[in-house]
C-alpha cells in the first residue's frame, strides 16, 4: 500500500515483533488501505486502541480484562496514524462510552493527545468515564530501562479497570 500510495508514505515497523507475530498471510497481491483500522477483536464496554508494538500488550491486556473483570473490550488496531481512521474509533467509542489509548511515545505531545481530542470533540455526550491514555513517560530513558518505559500489558489493563469504575 506504501509502495503503490502516489503521495510520500513513511513506513516505520517495530523490529520487536518480526517474529513475534504470527498470523496467516495471504499468498496473492493485496493491499491494506492506508488509513482503515482494524477492528480486531469486537466488543461492548471500553473501546482499546494502539498501534504497531502495542497490539500484542494491548491483546493481552483486553484478555485479562475479560477474564478477571468479564469486561467485553473492543481492540482497534488503527495500523496507520496518518491518515487514521477517526470515523472507526468515533463509532466505538459511542457504543462503548470508554476509552483506552496505549503508545510507546512520551504522553506530552503523542498521538494518543490527537485521538482524545476528536473522541472529546465527538462523543462527549457519550463518554461515561475519563479518557486514559497509557503511555511512555515524558524524559529520556536509556535503552537498558526500555521494558520500565514502555507500556505494558498490566499498565493497559489497570486503565480499562480505572475506565470501568469510574
Amino acid at each position: 500500500s506504501s509502495i503503490r500510495d502516489p503521495n510520500p508514505v513513511i513506513f516505520l515497523e517495530p523490529k520487536a515483533i518480526y517474529r513475534a507475530s504470527v498470523a496467516d498471510v495471504p499468498t496473492g497481491d493485496y493491499m491494506i488501505p492506508l488509513g482503515k483500522a482494524d477492528i480486531v477483536k469486537a466488543g461492548s464496554d471500553v473501546t482499546v486502541v494502539g498501534w504497531g508494538a502495542q497490539m500484542n500488550v494491548l491483546a493481552h491486556a483486553c484478555e485479562r480484562a475479560e477474564q478477571d473483570l468479564g469486561v467485553s473490550c473492543e481492540l482497534i488496531d488503527l495500523r496507520t496514524i496518518l491518515p487514521w481512521d477517526s470515523d472507526a474509533v468515533v463509532q466505538s467509542v459511542k457504543k462503548t462510552g470508554r476509552l483506552v489509548v496505549s503508545h510507546e511515545a512520551p504522553k506530552t505531545s503523542g498521538f494518543a493527545a490527537e485521538i482524545s481530542a476528536v473522541v472529546q470533540e465527538k462523543c462527549f455526550l457519550n463518554l461515561e468515564a475519563p479518557i486514559q491514555r497509557v503511555c511512555g513517560y515524558d524524559t529520556p530513558f536509556p535503552l537498558v530501562f526500555e521494558k520500565m518505559y514502555v507500556p505494558d500489558s498490566l499498565k493497559n489493563f489497570e486503565a480499562i479497570r480505572r475506565v470501568m469504575d469510574y
